[in-house]
């Protein structure tokens, strides 16, 4: 039976765009996710190793920084006599973009030197990305073996290559689609033995590859908070994410983050936007970036295959048709079948330029914002009725294309399926905040159209107000979409904590939406369900029925914060922090809706994807609106209005960037501002949810880093 594989056990090294999967004991074994992979292609399907015919027992494994994992492992079967283990293995892997490395260490603590042979048993398959993701059975490929044994080669029918070298190693090809690799070596008491293999990829096709720069766009913020769990969350996010940095053949000066591995190693429209914004605090060149590379496929004609339309963000682009699976679903490689991408690329533009993203690189996309905001009316809303709105045409796209993209996520109170088109709330909010933000970008370069733009938002409101509440036993909030009769889906799910912060809402509906989401039934303990308990298709691990992603939570205490709900907001991120610690601080694309306190830990979701770019994002934006920071570089202002009282405690941050310059933050357990330096850059308004006002200036640095937070 084709399964997907789970991966929530295993092992994975990223490198953008090359990946490493492998079970946690290191070992590369076929039949599932694990393998080494290149883009969408799987280039080494089989890793065992075996010392004098056994395998190492594995004792601990890990990340070992970006790029790299660990695995120490005991070969009892050489040891003295004892009950001590004597012979310890470690197996060090390293990624860069297109290339996978691994060093083999031997160590005895023996009193004579131990001779052993060590064997490694590899395989390719090329298989696609999709046919992983799906379980199908794939075909180990024979490899060429070089004459003087020095290397195996693989060769595909599109003409990608996969080299693999291993100095001192005998090479033998008995079945030649298993090769194996041997090292007779003596490791001598006290010293270490070390081999050494790799893996080198030349792909035929391609279209996203690494980034041109080797540092990454953002800055590094030192953090001390009183609750730890910030600051390892915080560490742990920044360093995934700089694995996750790519860039696009069609704009290769550009950088944007990858949604997310293993099956989204790739441009994904709403994934990499929302990221970027989420690290605006660390600078605004990711966000530049993410949104010239879109801009450069931005929609020209309407094609129904591809869903293109004049104006339209793209939703997902590969170097090849994706294969869904099932009933003919075949994605075009450049694919621009989502409703949301398209304002919230707009959002992104408007948040890049308050944070002080230079005038001229906003200038120079203000036509693409032009064309965006003009295909929500003229596409986005394809009845006319006011509202943003899609549906799949050719019934081989997808048939929900908003974040919540699965087939069953759209959902009646009773679990049975909403019909298309349909309009999703949180898309609504969007094309309002896009709406605005566009006006305020028009007005401020001197372009015509913000009064349209300002007016067509107020209606918006009012039409959403008319149409989208529902209400129940426990009072009103919005219904998660329209169906195709204009009837509001009246389950109660996560999607409208987007909402909130927007200007959608007038203040007694954001506070009847806080209400609903801190209610048990919507916040777990570790952030917030994507759909109420008391809902008929309710289920913890359901993808997007009752699972929780740490981007959804986030982009809710975002808005919380902003409309001044900042009980609910703190209960919300000490989930995520509680999830963070459960998780090694790599939170994952999703986990289990269980509450916590009912189950012994979190509950792994066990297909998740990981590292993901917008959950690790997310704990930028966690720190950002526990701060409360709202910035207006082009008005000339910082607002600070923390969260009150802190959810983290007492927190400094240094290497914040605003408007190109160093912002330190202090604030106290209360959500007191202690202080702020912008560097001059802007005049700040500091508050602290009702607390003392701030002191603007110096902001000790936290213990351990090196200088002051700004100057």
């Amino acid at each position: 039976m084709e399964r997907q594989p789970l991966l929530h056990d295993l092992l994975v090294a990223t490198m953008a765009p090359s990946q490493a999967w492998s079970g946690p004991d290191g070992q590369i074994r076929p039949g599932g996710a694990q393998g080494y992979f290149y883009g969408d292609l799987r280039t080494l399907s089989r890793a065992v190793l075996t010392v004098d015919g056994e395998e190492p027992e594995t004792i601990a494994g890990g990340p070992a920084g970006p790029g790299a994992v660990e695995v120490l492992g005991l070969l009892r079967g050489v040891d003295e006599d004892g009950a001590d283990p004597t012979v310890q293995l470690r197996r060090l892997r390293r990624v860069d973009p297109g290339q996978v490395h691994e060093d083999l260490e031997v160590t005895a603590a023996t009193r004579e030197p131990v001779t052993l042979t060590l064997r490694l048993e590899v395989a390719c398959d090329l298989a696609a990305v999709e046919a992983v993701k799906q379980g199908r059975a794939t075909c180990e490929l024979p490899g060429a073996v070089a004459a003087h044994g020095g290397s195996v080669r693989w060769s595909g029918p599109d003409g990608t290559s996969v080299t693999l070298t291993a100095p001192g190693a005998r090479i033998t090809a008995d079945d030649p689609a298993r090769p194996r690799l041997e090292w007779d070596v003596v490791v001598r008491p006290g010293a270490t033995t070390a081999v050494g293999w790799g893996v080198t990829v030349t792909a035929a096709a391609t279209t996203v590859g690494p980034p041109v720069a080797t540092a990454p766009e953002w800055s590094v913020p030192a953090v001390a908070a009183d609750d730890r769990r910030l600051a390892a969350l915080l560490d742990q996010a920044l360093a995934d994410l700089t694995t996750l940095r790519m860039t696009a053949d069609f704009a290769p000066g550009d950088t944007f983050l990858a949604a997310g591995a293993p099956w989204f190693f790739t441009l994904f429209g709403r994934d990499s936007i929302w990221a970027a914004r989420m690290l605006l605090p660390l600078g605004t060149e990711l966000a530049a970036g993410t949104l010239r590379v879109l801009a450069a496929r931005q929609g020209t004609v309407a094609d129904p295959e591809t869903a293109e339309q004049p104006g339209k963000i793209l939703h997902e682009v590969r170097a090849q048709p994706l294969d869904l699976g099932g009933e003919g679903r075949v994605l075009p490689p450049v694919y621009y079948g989502t409703v949301d991408a398209t304002p919230l690329w707009v959002c992104l533009l408007h948040d890049a330029w308050r944070w002080g993203m230079p005038a001229e690189q906003v200038r120079a996309l203000l036509p693409a914002m032009e064309r965006a905001l003009d295909w929500m009316t003229d596409h986005g809303d394809a009845d006319g009725d006011g509202f943003l709105e899609y549906i799949d045409t050719t019934g081989r796209g997808l048939a929900n294309q908003g974040w919540k993209d699965s087939g069953d996520s759209v959902q009646w109170r009773d679990g049975s399926l909403a019909t298309g088109p349909i309009a999703l709330c949180e898309v609504q909010a969007y094309a309002h905040e896009a709406a605005l933000g566009g006006a305020a970008l028009l007005e401020a370069f001197g372009r015509p159209g913000a009064d349209r733009w300002r007016s067509w938002a107020a209606d918006l409101a009012a039409r959403f107000r008319r149409s989208f509440w529902v209400a129940d036993d426990d009072g009103g909030y919005p219904a998660i979409a329209l169906d195709a009769d204009k009837r509001p889906v009246d389950t109660l799910t996560s999607n409208i904590g987007h909402l909130l912060g927007t200007g959608l809402l007038d203040p007694d509906e954001e506070r009847q939406v806080a209400r609903r989401l801190g209610a048990p039934d919507m916040s777990s303990g570790y952030g917030l369900r994507t759909m109420s308990t008391t809902s008929g298709g309710y289920w913890p691990l359901r993808y997007h029925g009752g699972a929780v992603w740490a981007h959804d939570t986030a982009i809710t205490v975002a808005g919380l914060a902003r409309s001044g709900h900042t009980d609910v907001a703190a209960a919300l991120v000490d989930g995520l922090l509680a999830a963070g610690d459960a998780t090694g601080y790599r939170l994952p694309e999703l986990y289990s809706g269980a509450a916590r306190g009912s189950v012994p830990t979190l509950v792994p979701y066990p297909a998740a994807c990981r590292p993901q770019a917008w959950s690790a994002a997310a704990a930028v934006a966690v720190l950002s609106a526990t701060l409360g920071l709202d910035p207006d570089v082009p008005g000339g202002t910082l607002r600070v209005t923390p969260v009150a009282p802190s959810p983290v405690g007492a927190v400094r941050v240094s290497g914040l960037r605003l408007d190109g310059r160093p912002l330190a933050v202090e604030v106290d357990a209360r959500g007191a501002v202690v202080g702020v330096d912008a560097g001059g850059a802007v005049r700040v308004d500091a508050g602290a949810g009702g607390a003392a006002a701030a002191t603007v200036g110096a902001v000790p640095a936290p213990p351990g880093t090196a200088g002051p937070a700004a100057t």
